[in-house]
Parts: C-alpha cells; sequence; structure tokens
C-alpha cells in the first residue's frame, strides 16, 4: 500500500475476517464495508475456531430455554438470563443462514441434522460438519460468499493497533502490516467500526489459538476508554493436544461425546470420582482434573481407540491431520493432551445489539463480552454467539447516518530503550501460563502484574504493547477476584464468595492504577475490588 490513508467514505470498517467479521459484513450489504483481514481471506487464522462446532436447539425435545438454563448453570451465577435466552433463541435462524450458504452440516440416517452432546449440555444440540470441520466448512463458505458480495472491499494482510477517537466518539483506525511491526502506520477513516478481532489465547504459551488472537482487538478498544467485561475469565480446554506445536491443536470435544474417554499413564478414568458427567463435565472441572493428573506425573490422554476405526480421515479430518503432524495414530495409541488457553469469556462489554461504550464501536465474536458465558464457556457457543451479535450489529448499524471524521492523527508508539522484542513477547506468553493459567495464586499474579505493567508502558513494538494491555486487564482482574468461580481457579481462594457474584467491569486507567499501588507496595498486597 502506497499511501498513509484508505479511503473509505461511507463504509462500515470492520476489523476481522474470521466468522463474525465476514458474517457481518454479509448482512450489512447492500451498505458498503471495508474488511481488514491480517492474513489472506479465509486462511487458516483462527486456528481454534477451525476446529470448533455450533450448538443451536433443533433437535426434537430440545428448546432454546434448555440450552439457556446450561449456559446459566455453567456460567456459575455470572450470565445475564435474558442474554443467555435471547442468544439460544437467534440460533435456529443463524443455523439456516448457514445452510442456505451451503454449509453441509452431517445428517443421521432420516436425512435430518444429526446432533450430539458435548460438555455442561443437556441434549444433544451440537452441530458438526465432519465431526470436527465444522468452523473450517463455515469459514469457506462465508469467505466464498463474501468475495462474491460487491459491496465489501477487502484489504488483506493490516492489523489495527489503535482506535482513533474523538469527543468520546470513533473517528477512524490506525492500521499497520501484520507481518512488519516496523512498517509505516496507514490511517483509516471510519465513524463506524465493528471489532471482531479474535480472542486473547496467544497472550499465553500453551494455546490453541492462532498468532493474531494476542488479545490487540481487546487493547486498543480498551485504551480508546471503552469498558471491559469479565477478563478474568480464560476457558482454558482440557484436551488441546501435547506435541509441541504452537498453537496446539484441539482434540474435539465431539470425540469424547462420541465415546472417547480420559485417562492416565495407568489407564486409570481419573475424572470419574470428580463429577457426575465424568469425561463430559464443565471444561474448567475437566481442565483442572488433567492438569492434577500432568502434575502429580500421571500424564492425561484421550483415549478414543474404541472410537475411531480406519475412517477417521473422513470423519474428523482436523484431528486425523494433526496426528498425521505428530506422528500419532489415534486408532491404536491415546492421545496426550494437557489444558491449553483456548476461549476468553471477557472482552469488550456490549450490550444486545453488540454495542460498546464508545460511540460508532460495536464488537462480535470472541473479543466481546456478550453477558452469555459468565465464568465458564461452553461448547458450541462461540460459533452461535460470533453469528448472533453480527446479525445483531448489521442490524442495528444499517441505514445510520455518522459524521465524517475530521484530519486523522498517527498514534506513537515510543521506542523500546534497548532488548529484543521477540524475547519480551516470550517472556510475557510464558509468564501468563506459568501465573495466570488453570490455577493462580495472589502472590503470583501480583508479581506478574508488576512485570506486564513495565512491558506496557516500556516496551518495544505496537504489537507487544497492545498484547501487555490486554494481559494487564486479566491479571489485575484475576487478582482482585479473591476466590474462584467457574474458569478462574484461586490456589489461596478455592472456594466461591458470595460477595463476588457479580461480573467485573473495569478499564484500563483502572488495571494501570492497581499495578501502580502494587509496585509501590510490593510487601503489602491488599486486594481491592476493580472499578470502571
Amino acid at each position: 500500500m502506497d499511501h498513509d490513508q484508505i479511503e473509505t467514505s461511507g463504509h462500515v470498517v470492520i476489523v476481522g475476517a474470521g466468522i463474525a467479521g465476514l458474517f457481518c459484513a454479509l448482512k450489512l450489504a447492500p451498505q458498503p464495508v471495508t474488511l481488514i483481514s491480517a492474513t489472506p481471506l479465509g486462511e487458516d487464522c483462527f486456528g481454534a475456531t477451525m476446529q470448533a462446532d455450533i450448538a443451536a436447539a433443533v433437535a426434537s425435545g430440545d428448546s432454546p430455554e434448555s440450552h439457556a438454563a446450561d449456559m446459566i448453570a455453567a456460567g456459575a451465577g455470572l450470565v445475564d438470563e435474558s442474554a443467555a435466552l435471547g442468544l439460544a433463541r437467534d440460533a435456529a435462524a443463524r443455523i439456516e443462514d448457514l445452510l442456505r450458504l451451503g454449509v453441509a452440516f452431517d445428517r443421521d440416517h432420516g436425512g435430518g441434522l444429526a446432533t450430539s452432546r458435548a460438555a455442561a449440555h443437556s441434549a444433544r444440540r451440537i452441530l458438526s460438519v465432519r465431526g470436527d470441520f465444522t468452523g473450517q466448512a463455515i469459514v469457506a463458505a462465508l469467505t466464498d460468499a463474501v468475495r462474491a458480495t460487491p459491496s465489501v472491499r477487502v484489504v488483506e494482510g493490516y492489523v489495527a493497533d489503535a482506535l482513533l477517537t474523538e469527543n468520546g466518539a470513533v473517528r477512524g483506525l490506525q492500521l499497520r502490516p501484520a507481518d512488519d511491526d516496523a512498517g509505516a502506520p496507514v490511517l483509516i477513516a471510519a465513524p463506524a467500526v465493528v471489532l471482531a478481532t479474535g480472542g486473547i489465547g496467544h497472550l499465553f504459551a500453551a494455546t490453541t489459538n492462532p498468532v493474531h488472537a494476542n488479545g490487540i482487538g481487546l487493547a486498543i478498544a480498551a485504551r480508546a476508554g471503552a469498558v471491559i467485561a469479565d477478563p478474568e475469565f480464560v476457558q482454558f480446554h482440557p484436551t488441546a493436544m501435547m506435541t509441541g506445536h504452537d498453537p496446539a491443536a484441539v482434540v474435539s470435544e465431539s470425540l469424547r461425546g462420541a465415546g472417547a474417554i480420559l485417562i492416565n499413564r495407568r489407564g486409570q478414568r481419573f475424572m470419574l470420582p470428580r463429577h457426575p458427567l465424568v469425561d463430559l463435565a464443565p471444561r474448567d472441572t475437566v481442565a483442572r482434573g488433567v492438569m492434577a493428573e500432568i502434575i502429580a506425573g500421571r500424564g492425561a490422554f484421550v483415549d478414543a481407540r474404541d472410537v475411531l476405526d480406519e475412517d477417521v480421515a473422513e470423519r474428523y479430518p482436523m484431528l486425523h491431520r494433526a496426528c498425521v503432524a505428530a506422528g500419532l495414530d489415534p486408532t491404536r495409541q491415546p492421545i496426550p493432551v494437557a489444558p491449553a488457553a483456548h476461549f476468553h469469556m471477557g472482552g469488550i462489554a456490549i450490550d444486545a445489539c453488540g454495542r460498546t461504550s464508545i460511540e460508532g464501536l460495536w464488537a462480535a465474536g470472541e473479543v466481546a463480552a456478550t453477558a452469555t458465558d459468565g465464568a465458564n464457556h461452553i461448547a458450541g457457543n462461540a460459533l452461535l454467539a460470533a453469528l448472533v451479535f453480527a446479525a445483531r450489529i448489521a442490524e442495528d448499524v444499517s441505514g445510520r447516518t455518522f459524521a465524517e471524521a475530521s484530519t486523522l492523527q498517527h498514534v506513537a508508539f515510543a521506542a523500546s530503550p534497548g532488548g529484543c522484542p521477540g524475547f519480551a513477547e516470550k517472556t510475557l506468553r510464558e509468564m501468563m501460563t506459568a501465573q495466570l493459567g488453570v490455577i493462580r495464586e495472589e502472590e503470583r499474579v501480583a508479581e506478574a502484574i508488576v512485570a506486564i505493567a513495565r512491558m506496557e508502558r516500556d516496551g518495544g513494538s505496537p504489537r507487544l504493547r497492545n498484547m501487555a494491555s490486554a494481559a494487564l486487564l486479566i491479571a489485575t482482574a484475576a487478582w482482585s477476584r479473591r476466590e474462584s468461580r467457574g474458569a478462574h481457579c484461586r490456589a489461596d481462594c478455592p472456594a466461591e464468595n458470595p460477595s463476588f457474584a457479580q461480573r467485573t467491569m473495569t478499564t484500563l486507567a483502572a488495571a494501570r492504577e492497581i499495578a501502580d499501588e502494587l509496585a509501590a507496595r510490593p510487601t503489602a498486597r491488599q486486594s481491592r475490588p476493580l472499578s470502571a
């Protein structure tokens, strides 16, 4: 790109070309849209999403009310009941949209949509494509449709590193080449912005998320003053394949739904005494069970030998591809697994229409906190929420008029006084996994906060600064929540505390204030609640 400003007069700008971004662009047609994608459109850039399934109460005997009840039960007291019911009720219409776009969901013997059961669901409501190919199939269908839609202009190879505001409203974005932190920034006027940038998994060393799911969307909104909700709640997928790959492949929950079991190196089913649902218990419970076996030296494995046969490549193509790359045969060998950062229940606080606290800014997909997850996310809801909120945002944005931006100004990121940015990013990710992983402890989290705050202030590249901002929001909220609830587990506060039975609402300014207090009082750390 040989100029420093992209012309977008009259366009809605969507940042992120995963399922939420693609679907929102389609739903906005014929309104002009500029879609910013870090990678070539349709590339496998949202790895965890590619293996995800989608939940919808479409089977006989199931209902949106039952689906919502399961969300509420898993969310440990923090789910908004009306939001959960609204999400569940919108599911059938979004499945119809996908069918019209050509997504070939698996069918049962009678020709109806085949459903399976997954963790924390009380009914069979998981829809799949070829077992674990669902996300890939949906992205492919949406990509083809976007490429065939004249109202959507795609800008590939760029990420947003700053949100530009004026008088409390969005006026544009600062972009940078996705593969060049030192590249010249590009400005884009945008009085209506939809952030669909994905999650924060790549802030952790052990993750199922790809490199661009690194919290930058969350960070640029927070840096612009947006309210952030529930950032401490990070879900660790209990069965990420441990073969040394980054990101780690997911051993799909649908495999356990089909009868695969969790065992340790002795062949013992270690989840039997831990939960009545055994291997299909909520993900946070399973993740802690898996971690306990690993810490005890017994290891953890998904044993699918009684489920899979020679047609594994057709039934579970993503699993087959990952196993081939690792030199494993899942029809004859248990698959080694461990918890890995997978899904962020927190994010930019939004309302039922996807609006954030900043005028002209909407958010959808994992970057948004929808009030439907609470302290724990259940399988199949990530893709569903991405579609539902993308459609709601398109409806909310359509037909609006927006004031044109005045002259846009670049956002400067001060250069690092020294050091290796690559090493600093590695340090940040290792710290997040070690000190803000499956099990947390106050002093260790406090130490991480002080280090992360220093990185946010003095770090080198815009990418690292933004990653540190997102990490700081997670860490300070985890430090302030002195209890264990859902996916947030504090070793020093192992029980739920009724006084914390509400959602976290915070800002980056509040997180920085906590970091400053901890840095000034390293031996006198008294937790206090976050406040927006």
